[in-house]
């Protein structure tokens, strides 16, 4: 089947299948938000991006394999809903970022700086800092030796803009600069984004609209 990155609340995962890594892609919550198992396909190692909500779901998604860690890449309370319930379960290790880490209520193992990797099995993700949403939040990139990247953008990148920063110009002005720098400017066109809520979308698709959302001011 091929992935198309389209899931509702109640529905089954969609599979992104790459050459050293699977991407599941579930929705759960009130909220509709997004979670991702990613699994080494080398080792089996299981890492959860955001135990967002629905704890059934994420403990039949992750399996008996069971997971390594929990990334929570803000600290909004729709995106940790399940977390303490998932870690139980598990005995995952906690990832967040740094200056988010506070604002979760689950302790956070290990805070993550911008520029840090975060592995799974044999692959690893490059944690972004995006200013503007939250103070600390996290996107996570996959350089696939394969093919072109991947990264996980939270609530920082959607299709059609950037994350919501409630109309505080200085916020919007900090997310966009980071989106543009550490994102939009070293990675190509073919990335794939896939956000916290929604559907997903690449880079080159969003590329042209960046004055556009500038001048709009969100």
């Amino acid at each position: 089947m091929t992935y198309s990155g389209a899931v509702k609340v109640g529905g089954p995962a969609d599979v992104h299948e790459l050459t050293d890594l699977m991407i599941s892609k579930v929705a759960v919550g009130p909220m509709d938000n997004n979670a991702y198992l990613l699994r080494c396909r080398a080792t089996g190692e299981q890492l959860l991006i955001d135990a967002a909500n629905d704890t059934d779901t994420l403990l039949t998604l992750i399996g008996d394999d069971g997971i390594k860690a929990v990334v929570t890449t803000h600290r909004h309370g729709d995106h940790w809903q399940a977390l303490a319930e998932v870690v139980a379960a598990t005995g995952a290790v906690t990832y967040a970022g740094a200056y988010d880490a506070e604002g979760i209520p689950v302790a956070t193992d290990v805070p993550v700086e911008d520029g840090d990797t975060i592995r799974v099995g044999r692959v690893e993700l490059t944690a972004r800092r995006l200013v503007g949403h939250t103070p600390g939040s996290i996107a996570l990139v996959y350089d696939d030796q394969h093919g072109h990247p991947h990264v996980f953008t939270g609530d920082c990148l959607f299709p059609g803009g950037i994350g919501n920063t409630r109309k505080d110009l200085d916020a919007f002005a900090s997310l966009l600069h980071d989106v543009e720098t550490k994102l939009f400017g070293p990675l190509p066109d073919e990335t794939w984004v896939y956000p916290g809520h929604g559907r997903d979308t690449m880079l080159g698709a969003e590329r042209p609209h960046l004055p556009e959302w500038r001048e709009r001011g969100w």
